[in-house]
């Protein structure tokens, strides 16, 4: 299948999603970087290019998931990551001003690998909370199916 995401496809992604990451909660407004097209089941392991497998997500959340579908965490278990699709977003973190903190396996997981509490991308998070810009206007409704 291919990579390539259309026009159409891309705003339709990208509206659903409200220019918001669908991981880390990022305003696409307050970025630098365009947000990327983001394949949830990565084409590598059988995922496609259409509506129900693609999430909006920022530079940062997409390069640090990449290809993977979970990570092992310290009880030695394969943990799958959030699927934007299907998870609910408060079932699996929480917001602790700033700091998102787990509340399952899948968020602790996901959490780690995104390296969604980089000190940086802490900084950043806690910069736009002091002026009323975290979680973006948008994010609540979003993030609640």
């Amino acid at each position: 299948m291919s990579r390539y995401v259309s026009p159409s496809l891309r705003e339709f992604v990208t509206k659903r999603a409200k220019r918001i990451c669908e991981y880390c909660l990022a305003f696409e407004g307050h970025s630098y970087v365009k947000f990327q097209m983001e394949h949830i089941i990565s084409i590598k392991h059988g995922g496609k290019t259409v509506a129900e497998n693609l999430a909006l997500s920022c530079f940062y959340c997409n390069n640090s998931k990449g290809t993977d579908l979970g990570t092992i965490l310290k009880d030695g278990k394969f943990t799958r990551f959030y699927h934007p699709r299907n998870d609910d977003w408060w079932d699996h973190f929480e917001l602790e001003n700033h700091l998102f903190i787990p509340r399952s396996k899948i968020g602790e997981g996901t959490i780690k690998i995104l390296e969604l509490n980089h000190e940086e991308r802490l900084m950043e998070r806690l910069a736009f909370l002091e002026i009323g810009q975290f979680p973006h206007l948008n994010a609540l409704s979003f993030i609640r199916h």
